[in-house]
């Protein structure tokens, strides 16, 4: 049986998919912030609970992961469309950013034979930055300081996770910061 938090991460993964569309085919920006607020509050809400529940498992947490990043993309994707400014000036931090990241999830898979979901602090702020800067800027169907400043700071947060993957030795999900894995390795010594 498929459980809440497994359908709620399978309906922010049709997000995708929608929201990219919806902008393809011109729908108004408001309907593509309300796709990504819908898509937003399902994050929220299948962690809470999956913990709830108990079933707040380590493949879920991965799934989880995957369907974040595939969502931030096609909505990144789609905002290109909608607001063909909205990256004016970023692109440096946003080359950068996927640099990094594909970097990170390049060493994660040869050091772990899988990507690690962390979900660290940084994560849980740059969701709410990058979903602050996306309703905006489709709602007010223009740019905003907000997109820039979620650049940068998921620049920060691929630094913090590959930095935790260099440290563990082993591959684990939910690390908060690179001082709880500092202090993991040190623990073990």
């Amino acid at each position: 049986m498929i459980s809440a938090p497994q359908l709620l991460i399978a309906f922010r993964a049709a997000c995708a998919p929608v929201v990219f569309v919806l902008a393809c085919y011109g729908f108004p920006g408001l309907l593509l912030a309300a796709v990504v607020l819908a898509a937003f509050l399902s994050d929220v809400f299948d962690g809470i609970i999956a913990r709830a529940t108990g079933t707040a498992t380590p493949a879920l947490r991965h799934a989880d992961t995957i369907v974040d990043t595939i969502f931030f993309v096609a909505a990144g994707i789609a905002l290109r469309v909608a607001v063909p400014d909205a990256f004016g000036g970023l692109w440096l931090p946003l080359v950068t950013l996927i640099v990094i990241h594909v970097s990170r999830w390049t060493f994660e898979l040869t050091k772990y034979g899988r990507i690690a979901p962390y979900h660290m602090w940084s994560s849980k702020a740059l969701g709410l930055v990058l979903v602050a800067a996306l309703v905006t800027a489709f709602a007010t169907e223009r740019p905003t300081v907000l997109l820039g400043a979620g650049l940068w700071l998921g620049i920060v947060n691929e630094l913090e996770g590959f930095v935790t993957s260099l440290l563990l030795a082993e591959w684990r999900c939910d690390v908060p910061t690179v001082f709880h894995a500092l202090r993991a390795v040190g623990s073990r010594r």
